[in-house]
Formats: structure tokens, C-alpha cells, sequence
């Protein structure tokens, strides 16, 4: 007689696989039994006045109205400003003739403005008292329109 082709080790994972078989089930089978699918009242989630997700509705009292007309987007415009104001006077603190630049102390702010000799109506020296007008520039402020005082 033949010997049987079934061994033991065979039979052990057999056996496993047949467990992890009926535990999946079992899990498959709870999970359908907690869950309450169909429930829309339980899945639904409100945001409140914070911005919070809650499980209960905002306070229709606590509501707040936006006038589209108060809503502004982008930069907002800005007042004209007085010609007179502009002007400032300020002591150049270094210039280099050789170079074409210097820089020039505000009287009314205490900064540090840039000059270039292209700016400049007159030849300006170091320690020089002068007017000038302010302009952003890409690295900063500089200076336009400089003159002696």
C-alpha cells in the first residue's frame, strides 16, 4: 500500500488557513453590524462662527452678514499725496565722484537713502546739506531730484 500524500505540515497550514478563513468572516460580519450606513444625520459634520467642524449646527442667531461692497481685493487705493511732502532734506554722509554714487541721511526718518550722480541736478560733495525727493526703487529707496539747500 501506498503511502497517504497528506503529511503533518500540510495538514497545519490547512488547518491555519482555515482559521484566518472564519476570523476574516467574523470581522467582515461585526463591521456590518456596527456600522449604520443610511444614517445621514450621523455623517453630517457643520462648520460654527470659528471655523471649528462640530457635530451640531451653527446658531442661526450668531449669524454674520458681509456686504459685498466692504469686501476688498488687492491693494487698496491710496490717498494722493501732497507734492510738498515728498521734498526732503537730508546731509549727504558718503559720495564717491569716481564711483557715481553715495548715500544721504533723511533729517526727518534718520535713514539712509541711496544717490546716483545721474540724480543729481548739481555736483553734490560729502557733508553736503541737500533736497531731494524719495523713489522705491528695486533694492530700496533712492534718491531724485537731489539739489543743494
Amino acid at each position: 500500500m501506498g503511502k497517504s500524500q497528506e503529511t503533518w505540515n500540510k495538514k497545519e497550514r490547512e488547518k491555519q488557513k482555515q482559521k484566518a478563513r472564519k476570523e476574516k468572516e467574523e470581522r467582515k460580519k461585526e463591521r456590518k453590524e456596527n456600522s449604520k450606513s443610511g444614517d445621514l444625520k450621523n455623517m453630517m459634520a457643520y462648520v460654527d462662527e470659528n471655523g471649528n467642524i462640530t457635530s451640531t449646527p451653527p446658531d442661526p442667531k450668531k449669524k454674520i452678514i458681509v456686504n459685498v461692497e466692504d469686501i476688498e481685493i488687492g491693494v487698496p487705493k491710496q490717498k494722493p499725496v501732497d507734492p510738498k511732502d515728498l521734498i526732503r532734506k537730508g546731509k549727504v554722509t558718503f559720495f564717491s565722484e569716481d564711483k557715481g554714487y553715495g548715500f544721504i541721511r533723511d533729517q526727518q526718518s534718520g535713514e539712509s537713502v541711496f544717490v546716483h550722480i545721474n540724480s543729481c541736478a548739481e555736483p553734490i560733495q560729502q557733508h553736503s546739506v541737500v533736497t531731494f525727493e524719495v523713489e522705491m526703487g528695486p533694492k530700496g529707496a533712492n534718491a531724485v531730484n537731489v539739489k543743494l539747500a
